[in-house]
């Protein structure tokens, strides 16, 4: 229990104080007066931050607060997010159910009904606690609170994925995280998660009359340190207590009586959640639902887009591999100018809706092929397609071919990598204001990473021979292979 008797701490604290200096008179006997009442207010201070570090954080529930107004702008995003997918696939299949979820947000923003997801791991009381508080819960006319339970979590082989069912949780206005004790480390990873998803939670420590008081204390005060959520004991359940009746004629009769389930802390904080935050929790719900379904028109946009674009990269890679090939360099310095250039760049924009002026594409394409160098990528690459030609005998047909596949896969590379860089940005960037050089850069070696595996090495130089050779050279390649085998 929260202690609310400060005079009272504060007198056994300066008596505790008092006789501290009793015992160390001899000691402080020249500490003088100033040093005794910094002493004091120094005692005092920490007692006053040991208060507010343990003060119950039960007044404000802990998601970000929104306003109409914000939730009205969040709507209007992903509206254009579909917007746009309808402009450049008229026919989508996802089209129809986009714009009717986003009808349904613009709606739900003046819902009254508010729903309440009780989720846990197995066997923790969910739906024990969900038929007490539907008993128990007294809301306004005016609103009316919903609980749904779902799947159990941390179930292996489970029908949905912890994953999906915290998910299926955020759809809710709060939720009610059942545990039976102090957190696993699985359950704090999932509070973590609704956290970040700006979910409203509260943190329900069931079945806690299955401990001693002692261990109730000390649970939820490790609950309550570990959460900064709201955290509230409950006994939906409580199990039978031996009960002796002595009768009039001196016998004792025993039997098992079942207490009334203990919810009281937690219909009061629910009471008091509805009563004064009822409307910013369903902007919250809302405003979560608007930015899924901003992601959603957002994963099929960039699934069209990349469609389009990647036969743009395999033009311009093999454009690149042929003239690499025809004038071979020791140091591939062509990455400038013919791997990535500057009207790939332009192109690759112009299906991202990024707008990039010719000036801008040659910048872009100048500043991938620095760090391509400065990341080491170039090297790495050539050695790569070089072991992979030599293990097949291609450089004893073609001394250029090194040089061409190898300006053929960093082609590849910048555009897969604009390609990612390009799908993380808005519908419409404004391209002035430059790259992000260092999420460029990460992005580059992510992608380059991915497409590292020998497997893709070899079916991309195979392609590459296939293209940069003649007719007579591959039949030589098919000779020389037949002679190593």
């Amino acid at each position: 229990m929260k202690l609310r008797r400060p005079v009272l701490v504060g007198g056994l604290g300066l008596s505790f104080s008092l006789w501290m200096l009793q015992s160390w008179q001899d000691s402080l006997v020249q500490v003088g007066e100033f040093g005794l009442l910094s002493l004091l207010a120094v005692g005092g201070g920490l007692w006053l931050l040991k208060q507010n570090r343990t003060q119950d954080n039960s007044e404000l529930l802990d998601g970000i607060p929104v306003d109409r107004a914000t939730v009205f702008g969040a709507i209007a995003k992903a509206e254009a997010v579909v917007n746009q997918l309808a402009q450049e696939a008229e026919n989508h299949q996802a089209l129809a159910t986009l714009r009717e979820q986003v009808a349904n947000l613009t709606a739900e923003l003046d819902r009254q009904e508010m729903i309440a997801a009780v989720t846990g791991a197995k066997s923790v009381g969910k739906t024990t606690l969900i038929k007490v508080l539907k008993q128990n819960v007294e809301l306004s006319d005016a609103t009316s609170l919903q609980f749904q339970e779902t799947p159990p979590l941390f179930v292996e082989a489970a029908e949905k994925s912890d994953a999906a069912v915290l998910a299926e949780a955020n759809k809710s206005d709060v939720v009610l995280f059942l545990t039976n004790g102090d957190l696993t480390d699985s359950e704090f990873q999932s509070l973590q998660q609704l956290k970040a998803a700006n979910q409203s939670t509260m943190l329900v420590f069931n079945k806690q009359d299955q401990y001693l008081p002692e261990e109730r204390v000390c649970v939820l005060q490790s609950l309550k340190h570990r959460v900064p959520s709201i955290v509230v004991a409950t006994a939906a359940s409580p199990i039978p207590i031996k009960v002796r009746k002595h009768q009039q004629d001196g016998s004792v009769q025993e039997s098992l009586e079942v207490p009334a389930p203990d919810i009281q802390q937690l219909t009061s904080q629910l009471g008091e959640m509805v009563a004064q935050q009822g409307q910013q929790l369903v902007w919250a719900t809302t405003m979560r639902k608007s930015l899924l379904l901003k992601a959603e028109a957002k994963n099929w946009l960039n699934g069209i887009r990349r469609d389009r674009a990647i036969p743009v990269i395999e033009q311009y890679q093999w454009i690149a591999a042929a003239a690499a090939f025809a004038n071979p360099v020791p140091a591939l310095d062509i990455l400038a100018t013919a791997a990535i250039n500057a009207q790939m760049v332009m192109d690759l924009s112009g299906i991202y809706q990024q707008k990039f002026s010719l000036e801008q594409a040659q910048t872009v394409a100048g500043t991938m092929g620095s760090l391509m160098l400065k990341l080491g990528l170039v090297e790495l690459s050539s050695k790569a397609i070089a072991t992979v030609l030599k293990s097949n005998a291609i450089t004893f047909v073609a001394g250029g071919a090194v040089q061409g596949v190898s300006a053929a896969y960093l082609t590849r590379i910048a555009g897969l990598s604009l390609v990612e860089y390009f799908q993380q940005q808005e519908v419409a960037m404004n391209s002035e204001g430059g790259l992000n050089l260092d999420k460029l850069r990460q992005t580059l070696q992510k992608v380059f990473q991915q497409n590292q595996q020998i497997g893709l090495l070899q079916s991309f130089v195979k392609q590459g021979v296939g293209r940069l050779l003649p007719e007579s050279a591959e039949g030589e390649l098919v000779g020389a292979q037949k002679a190593v085998g």
